[in-house]
């Protein structure tokens, strides 16, 4: 998969087949586009795109407010490439170009750098100055510049529609096997591993400690994990918190993978979220912790020697 970042200078695509968003999260709803752009592009022996912009617009139009994205860019650019995107277009969003307006945007962008041969987005997409861009100027606009334009529908879960916004709020709440549902995969943290305390070691309970890449969207507490290191995917018992029995106040994650014993010192990690086994808490010894540890941990390999639950 290439990363575009000067697409105005990019030499042509064969034939492409071009969607636009931020896909956070990438959750099913995200998913049903860009499998409908990959499909496509294959059928056009053409080039599957992503226009995707970086940093967030919230981040730049609302610098004031608290704003936490559920995927680094670097996961979020590993899961563009696992489901066939070919080229993502990163651009970088800047408040000059957020005053560019939905007709500027498609002229510039869309049909002189990229040449669009079919543009495919979401219902409820929005691009251009204060969002005024819909899915119905692309149609329009189409008609004018020559390229086709297809909308794909909203997905629904339970009878409501899968969007950022829902996936966060589950976030916010452990609820992991819902946020699964809705991302088809486990929500998941990377980031390398970075020398700690070492209070594991010391309790019979080894942990990396991750350095993680963006925003841990969960509540504090004690989580059954599939940590992947490398090509291998180790069942584990992570903690994200502060440590409270120790007095600790910056907020970490640390794993303990199972039946593993390597040096994981500097390697970079990927944490994914199964279940919340339980809020973290200060426990009034370090003995009485050890004893809650065992427990999570055999709670943890239970639940993850089950098969997975559609």
């Amino acid at each position: 998969m290439e990363i575009i970042r000067h697409i105005i200078a990019h030499a042509p695509f064969p034939h492409p087949v071009v969607t636009l968003g931020n896909f956070d999260g990438i959750h099913l709803g995200h998913q049903a586009i860009l499998t409908r752009v990959v499909q496509e592009a294959q059928a056009r022996q053409g080039t599957a795109l992503v226009v995707t912009f970086h940093p967030h617009p919230l981040a730049v139009l609302r610098p004031g407010q608290p704003f936490s994205l559920i995927l680094s860019l670097r996961e979020k650019l590993r899961v563009l490439a696992s489901l066939g995107i070919q080229g993502i277009v990163l651009q970088h969003f800047t408040a000059p170009f957020s005053q560019f307006t939905p007709e500027e945007f498609v002229q510039r962008y869309l049909v002189d750098a990229i040449g669009a041969e079919k543009i495919i987005v979401g219902h409820n997409v929005s691009f251009g100055r204060n969002r005024t861009g819909r899915a119905e100027t692309l149609e329009r606009l189409g008609h004018v510049h020559g390229f086709a334009v297809e909308i794909v529908g909203p997905v629904l879960v339970e009878g409501r529609e899968v969007s950022s916004t829902g996936v966060r709020t589950l976030l916010s709440a452990g609820e992991m096997r819902k946020v699964t549902r809705l991302l088809d995969r486990p929500y998941s943290v990377s980031g390398r591993v970075e020398k700690g305390f070492q209070r594991g070691r010391g309790l019979g309970f080894p942990t990396a400690n991750l350095r993680p890449r963006a925003d841990v969207l969960l509540p504090n507490g004690v989580y059954a994990v599939v940590v992947t290191v490398g090509e291998r995917e180790i069942p584990g018992v992570a903690n994200v918190g502060v440590n409270p029995t120790f007095g600790g106040n910056k907020r970490t994650i640390e794993a303990h993978l199972f039946d593993f014993s390597a040096d994981l010192y500097g390697q970079r990690l990927r944490v994914g979220f199964i279940e919340h086994l339980r809020g973290e808490r200060k426990f009034p010894s370090v003995q009485e912790l050890v004893r809650q540890i065992q427990q999570d941990a055999s709670r943890a390999r239970a639940l993850l020697s089950q098969p997975a639950q559609s």
